[in-house]
């Protein structure tokens, strides 16, 4: 039998995201964040959520850009720092050691040392409640050359991206793999 839990944002897992941006001073910032994702394939963008509150919101209405790194495992502790603090009272980027970069495509910084992060240009803003909405249109993709298959493809495996489960506030490592999509399903056509 199913058991009701109520209207709560529990979609299982995710994403650790961390968000960077330039404030008003043209000063480096990040922010992590678990409300995003990919939301359109052509053209390609990704959406993230933030509350007003947030010393990001405002810069991202500002500098009409971000970028959205995928958490590794061997920076969770940064990244969850990111979450914990604010960019108005602590330079996040001395507080870590690591090192903010600035983006030769969007108005906004990456950290060097995560493998894997999307650059984005402001291309929506949907207010939805305690949440905004902010939709960016994927200007480029960038990843470490060891992060790569043999194809040119991002490797979760080198990766490691890191998930949370929200309700409980757990992270978790990504787990093993399970198949090839749009070919697990084929065995089920004609049924």
């Amino acid at each position: 039998m199913k058991r009701s839990l109520g209207a709560r944002t529990v979609l299982l897992p995710a994403p650790v995201l961390v968000v960077g941006t330039y404030d008003k001073e043209g000063r480096p910032n990040v922010l992590t964040v678990a409300w995003g994702g990919t939301c359109c394939s052509n053209p390609p963008c990704v959406d993230i959520a933030l509350r007003k509150a947030t010393y990001s919101y405002q810069n991202i209405l500002d500098r009409k850009a971000f970028t959205v790194h995928v958490t590794p495992e061997r920076y969770l502790a940064e990244a969850d720092y990111f979450g914990i603090v604010s960019g108005r009272d602590v330079d996040k980027f001395a507080a870590t050691g690591l090192t903010a970069v600035r983006s030769d495509v969007v108005d906004a910084p990456y950290i060097e040392e995560f493998p894997f992060f999307i650059e984005c240009r402001l291309r929506d803003v949907v207010e939805l409640g305690l949440h905004t909405q902010f939709i960016g249109e994927v200007m480029d993709v960038k990843t470490d050359e060891d992060t790569l298959d043999d194809k040119g493809r991002p490797d979760v495996d080198r990766i490691r991206p890191v998930v949370m489960v929200p309700e409980i506030r757990n992270y978790y490592g990504f787990g093993r793999r399970l198949g090839d999509a749009f070919v697990m399903g084929k065995k089920l056509r004609g049924k």
